[in-house]
């Protein structure tokens, strides 16, 4: 069970994904403004947030922006339409998933799943630390640290780490990370990948612009390495 911050400022909306959330086992909490929910967020942390863009008052985006600089809290946005700029701006906030509405119970279920899985995709069999120039990986207690200083990684940046770090060197398709880490099996938006990469960079690299971990493979993806 994972306690649930639900921030939707449409009543129908929220009292029905209180109930199916309810129905899976988590505990919700309920905020109708962006102002109220991250004031219940400061009195009682959530393991995450499900959060809607258009919110009257502080929007989602300034929320989302807000609930990130204060630490790792998963959130997963909701948008009443699959509009570029939403989705584009919603994820460079600093979302790790996106649900397009009319929201449909059992598709959010399993983001909010997918998003909480914290351990490493199935095929990263290592459970030591793995250290690559200034940067060191521990698999077994998911950490990492960077010259000694350790960071912090929301789940969705931690797993497309774990991933990439597995295979050094080998190129991987945006459509491969969305599957291994989103658990996507359909065609899904690659931005998810995108962003994840570039808010990542943020944080493990010296010149984000200029990486030695993550590497962009123009035309096919992405590799961890050369350093």
């Amino acid at each position: 069970m994972a306690r649930v911050m639900l921030i939707e400022d449409d009543p129908s909306v929220r009292e029905g994904l209180r109930l199916s959330l309810g129905r899976h086992g988590h505990d919700v909490d309920l905020a109708s403004t962006g102002e109220e929910g991250l004031e219940r967020l400061l009195a009682a942390p959530a393991d995450i947030v499900v959060l809607d863009l258009m919110l009257p008052g502080l929007d989602g985006f300034e929320v989302c922006r807000r609930i990130r600089a204060g630490g790792p809290t998963p959130i997963v946005m909701l948008t009443a339409r699959g509009d570029d700029l939403d989705v584009v701006s919603g994820l460079e906030a600093g979302a790790d998933d996106y649900v397009i509405k009319p929201v449909r119970p059992r598709v959010l279920e399993a983001r909010i799943r997918a998003v909480l899985r914290r351990g490493g995709p199935a095929g990263a069999v290592s459970t030591g630390q793995e250290v690559h120039g200034d940067l060191t990986i521990d698999r077994g207690s998911l950490t990492v640290t960077r010259a000694g200083v350790p960071i912090t990684l929301p789940p969705m940046e931690l797993r497309l780490l774990l991933e990439l770090s597995a295979a050094y060197r080998q190129v991987f398709s945006r459509q491969q990370l969305l599957e291994s880490v989103w658990e996507l099996d359909f065609l899904g938006d690659s931005r998810l990948v995108d962003a994840c990469v570039q808010r990542l960079r943020t944080k493990i690299e010296d010149i984000p612009s200029k990486p030695r971990y993550i590497q962009t493979v123009r035309g096919f993806g992405y590799r961890f390495g050369p350093l």
